[in-house]
């Protein structure tokens, strides 16, 4: 992808780094309004993916709403309210724990982990961050009475469904089908595909299932995210407005007025991601001053902050 500086690094009055990476923003129709970089070119979504495969779920016949839909479009914490909602959603259908295929691991917070390990707990699927996601998939297939132990297959219904999905509401043919983190298919498309699918949802009339993700995304943010992440920050501040994180420094967002943001900082770092979205945000003419905190990351030096990572002059202007 052609990556231009999106972030500087300070250290004092000294600049030590950049973080390259692409930017888009599209209007309402769609349509960029915004480039940094060459947002057509096509990148994996990784977790930002999530609120499309709920989507999808949603329009496969899930019966999934409130704050366990959320947890459906989660990258979560691994806090235990996490934990128990997907083992809810898979009570819901019928399922144990033993169902799910997604990758063992520790919680992904930091506080959750480190309580986690203080129990003497090991790594399971439960835990990880794409449980939600993995036990609605499960519950789509039971609805479906399509097969469970097979479900990250690209080939079966439901992957074929989210892949229909993703292509209807990004605007575009997926262009690669990869392996996710998770072990879930992993469609690619275009930045400018995801803000525009992003710009989509939060902007969906009432009583679509576009405006029924959007609704649990904003209502519930802490369970998209968890305890002090940037992308609870952003929707509990900004009322109507979605966010989700992805992996490789991947970053999505949707306005209720149907404008749409995505990104993708080059190293795959997620440092630079909050502050260069807060940055768009405002060049949008979004009111950021509920996510100042956010507008920059502090650069420590023996403790104490002696710098910051903040948008690029170009990004800022």
């Amino acid at each position: 992808m052609g990556h231009e500086v999106v972030a500087e690094v300070w250290r004092g009055d000294f600049l030590e780094s950049v973080h390259h990476g692409t930017v888009v923003a599209t209007d309402p129709s769609g349509s960029p309004v915004l480039s940094i970089g060459r947002p057509g070119d096509v990148a994996f979504p990784r977790s930002s993916n999530k609120p499309l495969q709920a989507l999808a779920m949603l329009r496969s016949g899930l019966d999934l709403d409130g704050e366990l839909l959320a947890l459906a479009c989660a990258s979560h914490s691994g806090e235990d309210f996490h934990v128990d909602g997907a083992l809810r959603i898979l009570a819901s259908a019928g399922l144990t724990e033993d169902a799910l295929r997604c990758t063992p691991d520790l919680p992904l917070g930091e506080q959750a982990r480190a309580h986690h390990l203080a129990q003497g707990l090991a790594a399971a699927p439960k835990y990880m961050n794409c449980s939600g996601k993995h036990a609605a998939m499960l519950a789509t297939c039971v609805a479906n009475g399509w097969p469970t132990g097979s479900y990250l297959d690209p080939t079966h219904p439901l992957q074929v469904a989210t892949r229909e999905t993703i292509e209807d509401v990004a605007g575009e043919p997926v262009a690669q089908v990869g392996v996710d983190g998770c072990g879930a298919p992993i469609f690619a498309i275009s930045l400018t595909g995801l803000a525009r699918a992003f710009g989509r949802l939060a902007a969906a009339a009432p009583g679509t299932l576009e405006h029924r993700v959007a609704t649990a995304m904003n209502t519930y943010p802490q369970w998209v995210g968890g305890t002090g992440r940037d992308v609870t920050v952003l929707m509990d501040a900004l009322p109507g407005l979605i966010a989700k994180d992805g992996a490789e420094g991947v970053y999505a967002v949707g306005l209720p007025t149907g404008e749409g943001v995505a990104l993708k900082i080059a190293d795959g770092s997620s440092r630079a991601r909050a502050v260069v979205i807060v940055a768009v945000l405002k060049r949008l003419g979004v009111d950021v001053s509920k996510v100042e905190d956010l507008a920059t990351v502090p650069v420590l030096g023996h403790g104490r902050t002696v710098g910051a990572v903040r948008p690029s002059l170009a990004l800022a202007s």
